[in-house]
């Protein structure tokens, strides 16, 4: 995975509460324990978030495409990665990341069918795909699920900083702060998590009707049902990038359950959670198992909703105590 060695707590510097002192509740006037978390994050650097131990893959973009899917991508898979830091050899700079989501436009919009190979694939560099193609993803891009952490003196990247690595870090200091009383409160007290309009995709369905929804939705994942509407999977972007390590991306006709089928074991695999579960239980569970997403259901394993990460740090840092999930869109 991404991240490979990390200090365990007893290890970990004590806080040093004068650092946040001026952020306290009591000196801005709200609920006495409701930004501990914030004030936590304000008081540290994301260069602390960084763990003692971690991989970090470079791609040049003079190098071709056709080399880039048969090492690159199968590269990112071996190691755990979602992107990595695009290097320009003659300008000497960092220029742009690789991710897996633009493997699945590429994808998207070329794909045909079965019996015609994607040749964009193997005719362009990277630099030349950025100018064709992942310029106007940037023009669409309303979200930001990782950030570089940059070396101010070299300019190197450092890491790639995500809302997983954000919540594991909060997670080793939790137990030394004092536990804001919205800990106890549950998932449908705190209305957090995305309940209107959830994309899902049926076993049945194709893998290129999941690559659709992905572009067309923006979304990072698709809780799996059968024809019964009841959770038995979850397809994500990253079992996508799969494809490509199984020189399988010529196809994408198959069924989500069968391309599910061939996952590797190291693949997230779908995580469920209750309304009535508290936020305590809930953040446990999504550091314990390293996902990026639970799967609200009822009893009957009906999907109810999706519980993200982003969703976590939004009601732990951004919006204390909760956010209302009618205003939230499933990352």
């Amino acid at each position: 995975m991404q991240e490979t060695s990390e200090e365990p707590v007893e290890q970990l510097q004590d806080l040093d509460s004068s650092l946040y002192e001026k952020f306290l509740p009591d000196k801005i006037g709200l609920e006495p324990d409701a930004n501990i978390y914030m004030n936590f994050m304000k008081a540290h650097q994301c260069y602390d978030a960084i763990p003692t131990s971690s991989k970090l893959v470079v791609f040049d973009t003079t190098l071709q495409v056709r080399e880039e899917v048969k090492k690159a991508f199968l590269a990112m898979v071996a190691n755990g990665v979602r992107a990595a830091p695009l290097w320009n050899s003659k300008e000497q700079c960092f220029v742009g990341m690789l991710t897996i989501t633009d493997f699945i436009n590429i994808l998207h919009r070329y794909y045909t069918s079965p019996m015609v190979q994607i040749y964009e694939l193997e005719k362009h560099r990277i630099e030349t795909w950025r100018e064709i193609y992942l310029q106007d993803s940037f023009k669409k891009l309303n979200k930001i699920h990782r950030l570089p952490v940059i070396d101010p003196i070299s300019g190197n990247v450092l890491y790639i900083l995500t809302h997983k690595r954000i919540l594991k870090y909060f997670h080793l200091f939790a137990s030394k702060l004092p536990k804001p009383s919205f800990m106890k409160k549950t998932l449908e007290e705190l209305a957090i998590g995305t309940y209107k309009d959830v994309a899902v995709i049926e076993e049945t369905s194709s893998v290129y009707e999941a690559l659709g929804i992905f572009v067309a939705r923006r979304v990072s994942a698709l809780p799996v049902v059968n024809k019964l509407g009841k959770v038995v999977n979850l397809y994500s972007r990253f079992d996508a990038i799969n494809l490509a390590a199984q020189k399988a991306y010529n196809n994408l006709d198959v069924s989500v359950k069968e391309s599910l089928q061939q996952r590797w074991h190291c693949f997230e695999s779908v995580l469920k959670c209750y309304a009535h579960e508290t936020l305590e239980v809930i953040i446990e569970r999504l550091v314990k198992h390293e996902v990026h997403r639970l799967v609200l259901v009822n009893e009957e394993d009906v999907v109810q909703g999706i519980v993200s990460l982003s969703d976590m740090l939004q009601a732990l840092v951004l919006s204390p105590a909760g956010v209302n999930a009618s205003f939230l869109c499933h990352a």
